[in-house]
């Protein structure tokens, strides 16, 4: 098809997604593709929901749009007692936005506007980890990590300080536990807070399992808990991207559950609205609300289709079937068969250094030499490749570069829908393991 369409890339001619059937994607000319990946981690629910398709059809008869500085309204009060009501300790109020990148947008704006509003305007500093990406307008992409997507944007970004991530493969030395590890990159943390001084710093914002920049790379035990502990310590905000692992992706509904902590703030979106409508959330403590609304009572922030109804609606019913339809469980029984059948099929290949994940969010890290982990030469695009073979096949999976330092290393991260069957599982096994001997031999 040719148009005038500005695309992500302006090379190449892309099939056109025509309807959706389940776990399937089907283009124009009848081809079916396996979601393997969700898109990007976001169509948990597949294409062809039934109930959250008769919630849209059924709000789109009573209201479309409503500006929020007039109105609120019924979709998004329901949806946000919903998320409040199965949220971590604290959680108190909901911020509605279309996005990820706007939540995260959202986030760091409240944490400097709720330390002015407090009386501690000196605090202004973000710390994130490396290899970390909270989003693409300007302040997430400046709280990110991964310097291959900041570097021709680095004049506009403010200033952010990076930390080591929490990755386990590459960093845990040669025979310290798991548990000693976490808490030393951890303390990481302190020892920044306190060379930029605790006077200063705002927030720390991380993932709880990194998705698309390492390939679902979750924190080890004991992790965020001393994050937690840091952050109590020195006044700073702790901030929880879940956008691509929340929302039931890890078996939980909030991926930091299973963490057993709970943040001041977390963003949410991708699995939020199951790509049924564009929505996203900023979740936040009733501490920092209730500085904003016994202090100047506005927020000052806002886009135009924040808490819209048809987003609100598509985002309830979402919830509801995660939910109501025991999803979470099936999450943890299916995701424990992908990895078993990831393991069976390509934990023997001498170029899979680590297969690793939690639920449906899977990551599996391609490596010229398991022995050393010694990645492949970024000229060779391995992750390209293995992405459009896979794509011949009939299998959508989200290969990419960059996986160590923005640079080096390659991934293939996996987030099929929730719904997927043990036969789907075997199919895309399949079809990423033929795509990967494809391009590496073996």
């Amino acid at each position: 098809m040719t148009g005038h369409i500005f695309g992500r890339s302006t090379r190449g001619v892309l099939p056109v997604a025509a309807s959706g059937d389940g776990c399937y994607l089907i283009d124009s000319d009848g081809k079916r593709y396996l979601d393997g990946s969700g898109g990007a981690a976001v169509s948990c629910l597949g294409h062809s929901d039934p109930d959250v398709r008769a919630a849209l059809h059924a709000q789109i008869d009573r209201l479309a749009f409503a500006h929020t500085g007039f109105f609120t309204s019924e979709p998004a009060e329901s949806l946000a007692d919903q998320l409040v009501t199965h949220a971590p300790a604290g959680i108190e109020r909901v911020y509605l936005v279309s996005g990820g990148s706007e939540a995260v947008e959202a986030a760091i704006k409240l944490a400097r506007q709720y330390f002015i509003e407090t009386g501690q305007p000196e605090r202004q500093r973000i710390i994130a980890r490396r290899q970390s990406y909270h989003g693409n307008t300007l302040g997430a992409l400046a709280a990110g990590g991964n310097e291959w997507r900041r570097a021709q944007f680095a004049p506009l970004l403010f200033e952010t300080s990076h930390i080591a991530p929490c990755y386990e493969y590459r960093d845990r030395h040669v025979g310290e536990s798991r548990e000693a590890y976490g808490l030393r990159v951890a303390d990481e943390l302190e020892a920044e807070i306190l060379r930029l001084g605790p006077e200063t710093v705002m927030a720390f914002i991380a993932e709880p399992v990194v998705g698309a920049t390492s390939g679902a790379v979750p924190a080890v035990p004991g992790y965020l808990k001393r994050i937690r502990e840091i952050c109590d310590r020195y006044g700073v905000l702790l901030i929880l991207d879940e956008v691509m692992c929340g929302m039931g992706r890890t078996g939980h509904l909030f991926a930091c559950a299973e963490d057993g902590i709970a943040p001041d703030m977390i963003t949410i979106a991708k699995g939020l609205g199951a790509g049924y409508q564009p929505i996203g959330a900023l979740l936040t403590s009733r501490q920092i609300y209730t500085a904003i609304a016994e202090g100047s009572g506005f927020f000052q922030h806002g886009h135009t289709y924040m808490g819209h109804p048809m987003a609100a609606a598509a985002a309830r019913a979402v919830l509801d079937a995660i939910l109501g339809r025991g999803l979470l469980a099936r999450v943890l029984e299916q995701g424990a068969k992908l990895d078993a059948a990831l393991r069976a099929e390509l934990g023997q290949h001498p170029h899979i250094g680590d297969i690793r994940g939690r639920g449906l969010f899977r990551g599996i890290e391609l490596v010229a030499d398991r022995e050393t982990k010694a990645p492949f030469d970024p000229a060779r695009k391995l992750h390209a490749e293995v992405k459009k073979r896979a794509f011949e096949a009939g299998l959508i999976c989200y290969p990419m570069g960059g996986t160590i330092d923005g640079h080096r290393g390659d991934h293939v991260l996996l987030a099929p829908p929730f719904i997927i069957e043990d036969a789907q599982i075997d199919e895309l096994v399949g079809k990423l393991a033929t795509a990967i001997r494809g391009t590496l031999g073996a």
